[in-house]
C-alpha cells in the first residue's frame, strides 16, 4: 500500500542511486530511533532520498516532527517481523511486513539499497527469495567492517552471521567475495586475505579449514589477492590482513565479543578518569585525544553488515542500533550506492563464484583420493 501522492513509476537508475529503502520496524529501539537516524543522515547528504516502510499512521507524524517529510516517501506496511519469528514462517506469512516491503522496493528498482535493523535470519531468507543469490553462490555472507591499524582504518570480516555453516568451498567463495568488497568498497587494489583459525600452524584446525587453506592459496593469483594463510583472533584488528574469512558462527561470536569489549573499555576508562579531581583534570587536558580514541573504538560508527552473494545490496543494521548506529548504516549504504557497488559486485561475484568452482574442481582432480572414488 502506498501513501498519497505515490506512483508506480520507477525512477531511472541514476535517480534510484540516491534513494535508500529503509525498514522502519523490527529494531529494538523502535521506529522513532530509525527516523531520528534517517533525519541525521539526510542532513549530511543533500541529494539523498528515502523510502520508509512501516505503518503510515505511525511514521508520518515522526517525519513531520523531524521536518523530512518532503524527502521521504512512506510505503504503508501494517505488519512487523519480530526478532523471535522463524525465517520459514516469515517467508510464508511476511508479505505484508515492513521488511518485505523494503526488499521489494529494491527489487523493483525504486531504491538502490535496502537497510533493516530487523531479524537477521528473516532478512537473509527474504533477500535470497526476492533478490536471488548471485550465480554460483551457495551461501551468501554478511561482511562487516572491523576497526584496525590499516590505513583505511578497517578490516573486512565475513561471514558475520548469515549462516553458521560453511564448508571449504563456501570459505573459498567468501575469500573471493571479501576481496571484491575490499577492492570496491575500501579501494584496496590487492587485498590481503587471512583464514581465521585456532593457530597459524598448517596442521591446526578442522578438516574443512585445512582444505580451504589450500583452495584459497591456489586461487590467489587468479583472484588478484594475496593470501597470508591462517590467522588468529588477535589479528582481527591488525594491519597484517585486509579481509578475514571465517564461518558465520565464529564470525558472529567474534563480532559481538569485539563490540562488547570496546564498550567495556570505554566505560572503564570513563570511570577511571572521573574518579578523582586529578584524573578529571587529566581527562580535561587530554579531551581531544580521548575524543578521537572514543570515536575510533565506537562500534556504532561501523554499524552495518553488507550481504554479499546477492544480486542487489542489502545492509543489516544491529537490532540494538541507536540514532548514531542507524545513521552510520545509512551512510554506508549511500556510499555503496553512489559507487555503483551493487552492479560491480554482482559482476565480480559471478566471476568469483565461477573461479571458486574451478579451483575446487582442480583441487579435487589433483587429490589422489578422488581418482580412486574415495
Amino acid at each position: 500500500m502506498m501513501t498519497k501522492g505515490q506512483t508506480d513509476t520507477a525512477p531511472t537508475q541514476a535517480e534510484a542511486s540516491h534513494v535508500l529503502s529503509v525498514d522502519a520496524m523490527g529494531g529494538d529501539e523502535g521506529p522513532a530511533t530509525v527516523v531520528a537516524g534517517l533525519s541525521a543522515f539526510l542532513s549530511k547528504t543533500p541529494r539523498a532520498r528515502a523510502i520508509l516502510h512501516g505503518p503510515a499512521s505511525v511514521l508520518q507524524p515522526m517525519l513531520t516532527k523531524h521536518d523530512i517529510a518532503d524527502r521521504v516517501t512512506v510505503h504503508d506496511a501494517s505488519d512487523v517481523v519480530k526478532m523471535a519469528d522463524k525465517p520459514s514462517h516469515v517467508l510464508r506469512h511476511g508479505k505484508t511486513t515492513s521488511m518485505w516491503s523494503a526488499i521489494e522496493a529494491v527489487r523493483n528498482g525504486q531504491a538502490a539499497v535496502c537497510i533493516s535493523c530487523g531479524n537477521t535470519g528473516a532478512l537473509m531468507a527474504m533477500s535470497m527469495l526476492r533478490l536471488r543469490k548471485a550465480e554460483g553462490v551457495n551461501r551468501p555472507a554478511i561482511a562487516c567492517l572491523w576497526p584496525s591499524r590499516n590505513p583505511s582504518g578497517f578490516n573486512v570480516m565475513l561471514d558475520a552471521g548469515a549462516d553458521i555453516r560453511a564448508d571449504q568451498d563456501d570459505l573459498l567463495t567468501y575469500a573471493l567475495m571479501g576481496a571484491s568488497y575490499a577492492r570496491n568498497g575500501l579501494g584496496i587494489e590487492r587485498p590481503r586475505i587471512g583464514l581465521l583459525n585456532v593457530g597459524t600452524e598448517e596442521h591446526k584446525g578442522r578438516a574443512e579449514l585445512k582444505v580451504a587453506h589450500e583452495l584459497i592459496a591456489n586461487a590467489a593469483a587468479k583472484g588478484e589477492f594475496d593470501y597470508v594463510g591462517f590467522i588468529e583472533g588477535g589479528d582481527l584488528p591488525s594491519d597484517r590482513v585486509d579481509v578475514i574469512v571465517t564461518d558465520g558462527f565464529t564470525g558472529n561470536v567474534a563480532l559481538k565479543t569485539g563490540e562488547g569489549t570496546a564498550t567495556l573499555i570505554s566505560g572503564l576508562l570513563r570511570e577511571a578518569l572521573m574518579k578523582s579531581p586529578m584524573s578529571m583534570l587529566a581527562a580535561f587536558l587530554a579531551r581531544g585525544s580521548l575524543k578521537r580514541l572514543r570515536k575510533r573504538i565506537d562500534p556504532r560508527r561501523v554499524n552495518g553488515g553488507v550481504f554479499l552473494g546477492l544480486n542487489q545490496t542489502v545492509i543489516k543494521s544491529h537490532g540494538s542500533a541507536d540514532k548514531t548506529g542507524v545513521t552510520a548504516a545509512l551512510l554506508l549504504a549511500y556510499r555503496l550506492a553512489q559507487n555503483g557497488f551493487s552492479d560491480k559486485l554482482a559482476a565480480r561475484v559471478a566471476s568469483a563464484a565461477s573461479l571458486a568452482q574451478d579451483t575446487s574442481q582442480e583441487s579435487r582432480v589433483e587429490d589422489p583420493s578422488t581418482k580412486t572414488g574415495k
